[in-house]
């Protein structure tokens, strides 16, 4: 007998806040589906208060608590039977970000959990990645974020390795990421990929999902490091303004694209990879499947 619930995730970002409803099919000796049935994104930019200020601004309070109360209905009129929000980079290094916790729980009912760096990384993984991988092959898999962006090497099918760094497209815009952390980034990339001559990156973020989506190529498909490098040259040449008119960029995404594919290109120089995979999942996606894992268990 076919059964079918819809789970809600919510990843509270350093450039946007995002609502994944999902519907999850399972039938009894049957693998369990996973399919999106809507995706919302508000560009609140946290990151540009907290990399600056360290506090969340006041506007920016305001608009979590109507973004999270029109999450609050949107999940309720899907008949979302299970839940969870995340808050990443910029709420965790909000001074007055519990507080902002607490305030949008009293708000909206909804309760928020402020991950680590770690934290976000295994429940990126938990997405279908194993799926994507190749059980003979090297991968770096690289996630970036408004605040930070997380790094994990497979190997066979199997993590070798795992790091967040507070290399982010926002602090980058602001100018606070210091050339010391794209030192270490560097330094531990080429640590960790060293014995490995063939690597491939997964990328994934809205960013490299823009250009992969702009890029024509079929699902499954890499890109290569000219196209990337090719394309990151055409971004470079473009006012802000030119980003959104030619290129057809939302206004939050064409300033934020630039950094992206800056560190996308500086993972694949330092890990000598050619190519880049871009399958769209994210930690949404990871969310969702946490929260089957989660009722499997209790179960």
């Amino acid at each position: 007998m076919l059964t079918i619930e819809k789970y809600g995730a919510i990843d509270i970002g350093s450039n946007a806040v995002r609502l994944l409803i999902s519907s999850v099919h399972e039938e009894k000796g049957k693998t369990t589906r996973f399919k999106k049935t809507s995706l919302v994104r508000v560009p609140i930019r946290l990151g540009a208060d907290v990399f600056l200020t360290n506090k969340v601004s006041e506007e920016n309070i305001n608009r979590m608590i109507d973004t999270m109360q029109a999450y609050q209905l949107l999940m309720k009129t899907h008949k979302v039977v299970r839940y969870k929000a995340c808050a990443t980079s910029a709420m965790r290094e909000a001074q007055n970000g519990k507080d902002v916790v607490a305030l949008i729980k009293e708000k909206t009912g909804i309760q928020i959990d402020i991950i680590d760096g770690s934290n976000e990384a295994a429940i990126i993984a938990m997405t279908d990645l194993h799926e994507l991988i190749n059980s003979d092959a090297t991968y770096l898999y690289v996630d970036v974020g408004g605040g930070s962006t997380e790094f994990t090497l497979y190997h066979n099918g199997q993590t070798i390795d795992s790091r967040s760094f507070k290399l982010g497209t926002v602090r980058l815009l602001n100018n606070v990421v210091s050339e010391t952390i794209w030192k270490e980034v560097e330094a531990w990339i080429k640590r960790v990929t060293a014995m490995y001559p063939r690597i491939s990156l997964i990328g994934s973020g809205g960013n490299i999902n823009n250009i992969f989506k702009n890029s024509g190529k079929s699902i499954g498909k890499p890109l290569s490091f000219l196209y990337l490098s090719t394309y990151y040259e055409l971004l470079n040449s473009m006012s802000y303004e030119e980003r959104i008119w030619e290129l057809n960029l939302n206004q939050d995404r064409a300033d934020v694209i630039l950094p992206a594919t800056r560190i996308y290109l500086s993972a694949m120089k330092w890990s000598n990879a050619r190519k880049i995979y871009v399958p769209k999942i994210g930690l949404t996606d990871g969310i969702i499947k946490s929260l089957y894992s989660e009722k499997l268990n209790n179960n």
